[in-house]
């Protein structure tokens, strides 16, 4: 299964762990393969290096830069299908369009109003808890 991981999921796996954390855990066990693009990477960047998370960067003693680097050694890097107008916040056409360009199956996301997206030229956006379920059926 291919899918693309809404850096909202990725920071609470880094973070907090949980059902994110599988996702993760179920790339490194090569059960799915994630991908992901340099925007989405910024992104990320961006929200470690948020004043809030200092105390959970700091417990996982890692840099915020060495938690990025080991996320995108899970990942296959794309490029963003350059698009406009498809999500409800401006800013998320670059996750749509990085699944476009990954060919992925899912989005994996916990930003609702990107997930009343539902379906775009065949990419599904699901839950975190969905994207756990199919995956323990798919291994099953």
């Amino acid at each position: 299964m291919r899918l693309l991981l809404d850096t909202n999921v990725v920071a609470s796996a880094m973070l907090w762990g949980g059902a994110p954390h599988l996702l993760l855990q179920a790339a490194h066990e090569k059960r799915v393969t994630l991908f992901t693009s340099t925007p989405l990477l910024a992104e990320l960047t961006d929200i470690l290096g948020r004043r809030k998370f200092e105390k959970k960067i700091e417990a996982s003693k890692l840099s915020v830069d060495q938690l990025v680097d080991r996320y995108t050694a899970l990942c296959t890097l794309v490029r963003p299908t350059p698009l406009s107008g498809i999500a409800p916040d401006p800013d998320d056409d670059v996750v749509i369009g990085t699944a476009l360009s990954a060919k992925v199956d899912c989005i994996v996301t916990g930003d609702q109003p990107l997930l009343s997206v539902s379906t775009y030229q065949g990419v599904r956006l699901i839950s975190v808890s969905e994207a756990v379920r199919i995956i323990a059926t798919a291994s099953t």
